[in-house]
């Protein structure tokens, strides 16, 4: 997905510094992703988000036919809960969990940042750190944030008119309860697209001879789990 490896070769295949000499023809079976900017959404706002993702994967490795057989054999691997459809449990699994088994897995020095709005999850992607370059963050500011505050708007706009017209009390509630969490969200995002906007204009560079701990610092609060990766002893 990130391209850090591909179907059409064996071996690792791109793991350089700032995108450079990151080539889109050598994955021609499953296209790695054109930013390195991987969202991870509790619904589906982006096409190409992870949960999407991973189901086209499992469908160009073993066919349509075993589709629905491997959703639910990865579903039920990451702890589906009773009345989730198998593609809940996998966008639940990423949105909440994906990342701390990343940093357990990876000794709290991960190959797969989380940029993260915040505890209401308003946004959150995946950048490969081999593919990131200086305009990356610019790109994830006008590419998914900006567009995400506009989308999560225009839902808070459209459910508070089905609440105004609600046929009983109950839809009614059902509603602004929705309309609440989404409006939390937004505020969130509003606020973490500031921040993003004063990084991006500083066109932060990585050297990747520092490591990542000291690399990671770079970005304040616009990373989750800052303190587990950079507030560690050294390796």
């Amino acid at each position: 997905m990130m391209g850090r490896y591909s179907l059409d070769a064996p071996g690792l295949i791109y793991a350089k510094a700032g995108n450079v000499g990151f080539d889109a023809s050598r994955y021609t079976f499953f296209p790695a992703d054109a930013d390195g900017i991987v969202p991870l959404t509790d619904e589906l706002w982006f096409e190409d988000e992870a949960a999407s993702r991973i189901r086209e994967f499992l469908l160009v490795v073993w066919g349509v036919d075993t589709l629905a057989e491997n959703m639910a054999w990865l579903a039920e691997s990451l702890g589906a809960k009773a009345g989730e459809t198998p593609d809940e449990t996998i966008r639940r699994y990423l949105a909440d969990k994906f990342y701390k088994d990343h940093l357990q897995t990876y000794k709290k020095r991960p190959i797969y940042w989380l940029f993260s709005s915040g505890k209401q999850g308003a946004f959150q992607a995946l950048v490969y750190l081999h593919r990131y370059h200086e305009g990356t963050l610019s790109r994830m500011r006008a590419e998914y944030v900006v567009p995400l505050t506009g989308k999560i708007q225009s839902r808070i706009d459209m459910l508070e008119k089905d609440a105004a017209v609600a046929s009983s009390t109950a839809a009614r509630n059902k509603l602004s309860k929705e309309v609440e969490k989404l409006k939390k969200k937004h505020v969130e995002l509003l606020a973490y697209d500031e921040q993003l906007r004063h990084y991006a204009d500083t066109r932060i560079t990585l050297d990747l001879d520092d490591g990542v701990k000291v690399n990671y610092g770079k970005f304040g609060d616009l990373l989750a789990e800052v303190k587990a990766v950079t507030g560690g002893s050294d390796d």
